[in-house]
């Protein structure tokens, strides 16, 4: 997440106010950098969040000093919108991508909420630059993108991919039958939606969705699986939740598991949440450590945000400057399932390593639903390979077309066997792959 210089000792870090300044509650540059090289040291690569779209509500004075940074004319919900159209302000932001490329070494950046950036081609401009750049050029770096428009435009050229929030959107409505807000979006055909997100990548390609009440996505079928990254939680989805509910505590562990094993299969790019991996329950909240009035804005408005939800009536929303509030936060291994979890995630993670990520997936790529929350999809590579994942989230089993092929991963003993049989148990998963 991002390490800008914010006011006080905890944030999220999308309220950062100086660019070039490694938080200062986190250490010193040069530990910053220390730990950049132990991890490659290590064989670990580093991503870091950046923030382009806006800068936080407390110590921010550019607009004191430089105001013309800002548009008068366009707001972001977290304030002035920054002036893109300005070649020093695209300047200034592009080099801030290549010094921590380059100063820091990190190997790839995410950069947040770019569709609230007003001038687009900027995006695109600052990836050619990282590109052409001669001190990265004997290095891959990695540009990902958070774009909520599910626009594709922009991976078609020197941009590596983008979250997949349509992904996250369809597995949640699947494991947990939620549909307020932007999961009502998902509730009708939620395993047709599924098999388009598998194939496709986004599961609106410029379809209304009615949360937001105008159409959404471009088409993306044309991609590739790598130009999407696929989670079953993160930062935003389980922290914007009023109490902050980890998928862990809103759906069956069998559901949970059949889904990791599929997200964890298919060849989009997986994103693991912290503590994932140790089925953790402890809740992940929205924390700040802002102070007086601005303290009291955000605490009211946070608790104002959830009012309108029935789910929340009657219960306080936890104070986000409160200290306990970080601190409920910090990841908690599951009493009984962390064991069992962490060696679900070593075996699908290693088969993943050396029979998928290994190979190149084309776009070529077939899903269909095949029951109420059951999908079957099949990927091609460039070897020849082919990869056919069967994926039933529903706890009851389901007659289906017999599924064959040389085994890779089936989630229980004798799943595979069913399958070819005709029957895929409840929260069963099977991965067949065949070899050119």
């Amino acid at each position: 997440m991002p390490i800008w210089d914010f006011p006080g000792a905890r944030n999220w870090g999308y309220d950062g106010v100086l660019p070039y300044a490694p938080d200062a509650a986190y250490g010193t540059p040069e530990e910053l950098k220390g730990l950049i090289d132990r991890a490659h040291e290590l064989g670990l690569m580093m991503f870091l969040d950046v923030v382009y779209n806006h800068f936080g509500p407390d110590g921010n004075y550019i607009g004191a000093y430089a105001p013309p940074a800002f548009r008068e004319d366009l707001h972001t919900p977290w304030g002035g919108a920054i002036d893109f159209r300005l070649p020093e302000v695209r300047s200034f932001f592009t080099e801030n991508v290549l010094y921590w490329l380059i100063e820091y070494r990190f190997d790839g950046l995410r950069f947040d909420a770019v569709h609230a950036i007003c001038e687009q081609d900027w995006i695109d401009e600052m990836a050619a630059a990282v590109r052409s750049s001669h001190e990265l050029r004997d290095r891959r770096i990695h540009l990902v993108l958070e774009n909520e428009n599910n626009q594709q435009s922009h991976l078609a050229g020197d941009v590596d991919a983008q979250w997949n929030d349509d992904f996250h959107h369809v597995f949640h409505v699947l494991l947990t039958g939620e549909r307020e807000g932007y999961y009502d979006d998902f509730a009708t055909d939620t395993a047709g939606k599924l098999a388009r997100c598998l194939k496709d990548g986004f599961v609106y390609q410029g379809e209304l969705m009615a949360h937001i009440g105008h159409p959404r996505g471009t088409p993306s079928g044309h991609l590739p699986p790598k130009a999407f990254v696929s989670f079953l939680q993160n930062h935003d989805q389980v922290g914007n939740r009023a109490f902050g509910d980890r998928l862990t505590t809103l759906a069956p562990p069998g559901g949970v598991e059949a889904a990791t094993a599929a997200f964890l299969l298919c060849p989009q790019i997986p994103m693991i949440f912290m503590g994932e991996e140790v089925a953790s329950e402890t809740p992940f909240l929205f924390f700040t450590d802002f102070q007086d009035e601005l303290a009291d804005a955000v605490r009211e408005g946070r608790r104002k945000e959830f009012s309108k939800f029935a789910a929340f009536a009657g219960e306080e929303i936890p104070d986000p400057n409160a200290k306990s509030t970080f601190e409920a936060s910090i990841p908690q291994p599951h009493p009984t399932l962390a064991g069992e979890r962490a060696a679900l995630f070593k075996r699908l993670l290693a088969i993943r390593a050396a029979e998928i990520s290994s190979r190149e997936a084309t776009a070529d790529a077939e899903a269909e639903a095949i029951g109420p929350k059951a999908v079957r999809a099949t990927w091609r590579f460039e070897d020849g390979a082919r990869l056919t994942l069967a994926v039933n989230l529903a706890d009851s089993p389901l007659d289906v077309a017999p599924i064959e092929g040389p085994l890779l991963y089936e989630s229980a003993p004798g799943v595979a066997d069913a399958a070819r049989a005709g029957r895929l148990e409840g929260f069963a998963v099977v991965a067949l792959m065949e070899k050119a």
